[in-house]
């Protein structure tokens, strides 16, 4: 595959290999076969396939394939209208597929140059087995990346350091029998959890192996290459990482909000992240390509172009790629006296910012005033009298015209918000990035325990358990009551521990989070709920688009048998 499997430009497979405070990743042009036998080249080998993470998770293209276009969101105002709207734009040729699958394929090479050399290196055994755990890790979750996406994709092991110009597209279940091979072969020489004793923030460690070794055994499961005790083995699997936290350091944090508060992205919660830097040389380009952390742009909306408000570094800069579904919302987040995550997820105030009276001057009382209007309103005056006070406020109900033209701000309700400014998820705020327009320098959360509940939950409704199935997603539901919630009314029973109710619960507790699309297309609800809860997708979504298609650039590159769009479905090609 000329290019695009990797195999040949050996010196990109091992660019992007950033130096970070964590992980000490050394920036280096190229890895030969003879360095990787070296001590120093092999760990360098294995610092490249970590840094590798950063050109996918918290990468716009990663973004825009997971989050948009399900039932949580639909496209803001910049958004792709192709993707979130499986429009006739939507094809082949998509950067955005494009990217992930480069990347992917890049580290899975570089993760095969480490694994054919380690054994020839002159270290300890001791060693060499963590270096080989991590590494397997490390290339089962690539894969499962791809899988997730295109399904069918060459699977191989081989280390090469040429261009090639054929490949072969191999059956699912090969890419599957590598990806547990690996994960099976890495828990036991990986250390329990993420917190364990010297494990750096964003090493692999065997509770992040076995997670994604249970979810991946759900999607399988889903599959052609399904195995009749895939969903047993799920549920056994992830019911072990939960009944083994306390060796693993693991647990929910009791605060709900405190999952994402910036700083706190190593909490005991988390049971793998992406390590990002303050040093922004060991980053992306900061133009939200390549290695860039973006994900605190992609929410925010254009709060800057109402009055009173400017660009901030507290409010973040205005990408507006997606925003929530009217269900997302009105429906999921409908519960908001014990359920305390609506508030802990959305920004629904903006404070006056603008330094400039005459800005105070565009948004003034009319003449009459309004009823209700306040005692010290005037008409022609200004309805948002000073700086620092409130400027944009979402009730997250609906409201009246009578309280929009008496209210002393933009008041926006339910159905009144727009594709440029609604609810927005905070969980990836950054307020210490060096300049307000910058990328997060935060971690990116990739795993983290509350998903261990809810996969846990899904696989008992699959087998049979909905009592067990109630009873993970309830250890969630009473978390978000904390602090001002009854925990007991969070409570349900078994008889509604559906699979219907457990997406809904995975939209409150993991909104945003880069898995819904992935969800979706396991659960195969993809097509239905986008039906149910997303008017500008449903027009155009078919069958096809429970697969990602492999790149145009992909196929043009292959000789001889060619890559197959139409494998699935034949209207990709």
């Amino acid at each position: 595959m000329k290019k695009y499997i990797i195999a040949g430009c050996l010196a990109a497979s091992m660019l992007g290999a950033g130096c970070n405070k964590m992980l000490d990743e050394e920036p280096k042009s190229f890895l030969t076969p003879e360095f990787l036998k070296t001590e120093k080249g092999v760990k360098k080998g294995l610092d490249a396939v970590y840094g590798g993470t950063r050109y996918v998770w918290g990468s716009q293209d990663l973004f825009v394939l997971l989050v948009g276009g399900t039932d949580e969101f639909r496209k803001g105002q910049d958004g792709n209208a192709d993707i979130n709207n499986y429009a006739s734009g939507y094809t082949s040729s998509q950067g955005n597929c494009l990217t992930v699958w480069r990347e992917c394929y890049r580290y899975i090479n570089a993760a095969n140059g480490v694994l054919s050399f380690v054994d020839e290196v002159d270290m300890p055994q001791e060693d060499k087995d963590r270096v080989k755990a991590e590494t397997k890790f490390l290339r089962a979750l690539y894969y499962s990346t791809l899988v997730q996406f295109f399904r069918d994709v060459t699977v191989t092991t081989n280390f090469n350091t040429e261009a090639l110009t054929t490949a072969t597209r191999h059956p699912l279940a090969q890419a599957f029998d590598l990806i547990f091979k690996d994960l099976d072969e890495a828990i036991p020489h990986l250390q329990p959890g993420p917190k364990s004793t010297g494990l750096l923030p964003g090493k692999a460690n065997a509770a992040a192996a076995r997670h994604l070794k249970g979810r991946m055994l759900l999607y399988r499961a889903s599959t052609t290459a399904a195995k009749p005790d895939d969903n047993e083995n799920a549920y056994l699997t992830l019911k072990a990482v939960i009944d083994d936290r306390n060796a693993a350091g693991v647990d929910l944090l009791q605060d709900f909000g405190d999952v994402f508060k910036e700083g706190n992205e190593n909490n005991q919660e988390v049971l793998w992240n992406v390590q990002h830097t303050s040093n922004y040389t060991y980053n992306g380009p900061n133009n939200s390509t390549l290695g860039d952390n973006v994900m605190n742009h992609m929410f925010v909306g254009q709060y800057e172009r109402r009055p009173t408000m400017i660009r901030s570094m507290a409010y973040g800069r205005p990408y507006i790629r997606v925003i929530p579904t009217k269900w997302t919302t009105d429906t999921a987040f409908k519960e908001r006296t014990n359920d305390t995550r609506y508030a802990k997820t959305f920004q629904t105030v903006w404070y006056a910012n603008s330094p400039s009276a005459p800005d105070y001057q565009k948004f003034v009382w009319p003449n009459p005033l309004p009823a209700g209007a306040p005692a010290w309103a005037q008409p022609g005056q200004p309805r948002i009298r000073q700086k620092g006070d409130t400027s944009i406020y979402m009730p997250g109900r609906k409201v009246t015209a009578a309280e929009i033209a008496a209210a002393p701000y933009l008041l926006l309700g339910e159905g009144n918000w727009d594709a440029a400014l609604g609810p927005t998820v905070k969980k990836y705020f950054d307020n210490k990035r060096a300049d307000l327009n910058d990328q997060s320098v935060r971690p990116v959360i990739v795993f983290r325990f509350a998903e261990t509940y809810l996969l846990a939950a899904e696989a008992a409704i699959l087998t049979g358990r909905p009592q067990e199935a109630a009873d993970y997603i309830n250890v969630v539901r009473r978390r978000a009551a904390y602090p001002s919630g009854n925990a007991a009314a969070m409570e349900i029973t078994a008889a509604q521990a559906t699979m219907d109710f457990l997406l809904d619960e995975r939209t409150r507790e993991l909104l945003g989070e880069n898995t819904r699309w992935w969800d979706l297309v396991r659960t195969k609800t993809l097509i239905p709920r986008i039906a149910l809860h997303n008017n500008d997708a449903a027009k155009n979504i078919e069958a096809k688009h429970m697969v990602r298609p492999i790149p145009q650039s992909q196929i043009d590159n292959t000789k001889g048998e060619k890559y197959n769009n139409s494998i699935y479905f034949p209207g990709w090609n």
